[in-house]
């Protein structure tokens, strides 16, 4: 008797999964039984270049294990792309049952030496390319009533990173889009959450090394590879996590945590109201006891990862 797998049946989108990351999200998916779109522009970090390599490729690797998979190119970064990604889900397998927002780029630059163009490039992948594939899976999940999105936010957004405001700044606008999905979904049974991964991937790849303190991180970085993120994404994506919505995890090697989010740490009250003296005399050295230090993500995961 054929056991049953833990997504016979799905259909799942992961998109970016030429390599890294994504690539083992997609593998892993379809040995637990779903049916793939592999998507991948094939393009450089800098989203540069094009070419079908790279989904082809996961895609034979799939099918090499009787597994069903189909390559896909558009781009995340505009809606018709978008569209067409969710729409070769429905050409080729008939539904669409979960959307793994995966693919990213990276240009990292000091705030104060960033351009426009750089600026804009990272929105237009992360934050822009989840909300214009979820945005194309919302109608096909509301219509069944089913379906999950796993989204890629980071650390860099949760908690912080040097030289990396683009980038910072979707991974975290990401984690709200997830939560805003899941409560405006959830009466659909639909749910979303995120993944912040910690994992060595071309994409991390581009780190720039310029100091002791960057190569002694990436050399932990190095430890961890994409396929510790894949089973968190596999599971999510199934019905075993039906009452799984709108929360944040981490995965870092073989540690999996639940991460914050935003709530009120301490308060100050004024009957008559404030001043901006008052506030200076009294709220902020009530509240400077709970101010958040300027942490960068390598200071709150400071242990080696095992």
């Amino acid at each position: 008797m054929t056991t049953q797998r833990m997504l016979d049946g799905k259909v799942v989108v992961v998109t970016g999964s030429g390599g890294g990351i994504g690539r083992d999200i997609a593998l892993m998916m379809a040995r637990h039984g779903a049916k793939v779109v592999v998507n991948d522009v094939g393009a450089s970090l800098t989203g540069e270049g094009h070419n079908d390599g790279p989904a082809q490729a996961v895609v034979n690797e799939i099918k090499s294990f009787d597994g069903q998979a189909t390559a896909n190119t558009d781009s995340v970064a505009d809606a018709a792309g978008a569209g067409r990604i969710v729409q070769n889900a429905l050409d080729v397998f008939g539904r669409i049952d979960c959307v793994v927002n995966n693919a990213g780029i990276l240009r990292d630059r000091f705030f104060h030496k960033m351009s426009e163009e750089e600026w804009d490039a990272v929105l237009k992948v992360h934050l822009y390319g989840s909300y214009y594939v979820s945005r194309a899976a919302a109608d096909h999940f509301k219509e069944q009533r089913s379906g999950a999105f796993v989204h890629m936010t980071s650390t860099s957004g949760l908690i912080g990173n040097l030289a990396q405001a683009n980038y910072s700044a979707a991974k975290l606008g990401i984690a709200g889009l997830s939560k805003s999905i899941a409560l405006d979904l959830e009466k659909f049974g639909v749910r979303s959450n995120c993944i912040a991964p910690f994992a060595w991937s071309r994409m991390i790849n581009s780190i720039k090394v310029d100091s002791p303190e960057q190569e002694a991180r990436v050399a932990k970085i190095k430890q961890m590879t994409p396929a510790k993120i894949a089973p968190l994404a596999v599971y999510l994506a199934s019905e075993q996590a039906a009452d799984v919505t709108g929360q944040i995890f981490a995965v870092r090697n073989n540690e999996i945590f639940l991460m914050s989010q935003p709530r009120p740490v301490r308060s100050v009250h004024r009957g008559e109201g404030w001043t901006p003296e008052t506030i200076a005399e009294h709220a902020m050295p009530a509240l400077r006891k709970s101010f958040h230090t300027l942490d960068v993500s390598a200071d709150v995961f400071s242990w080696d990862p095992v």
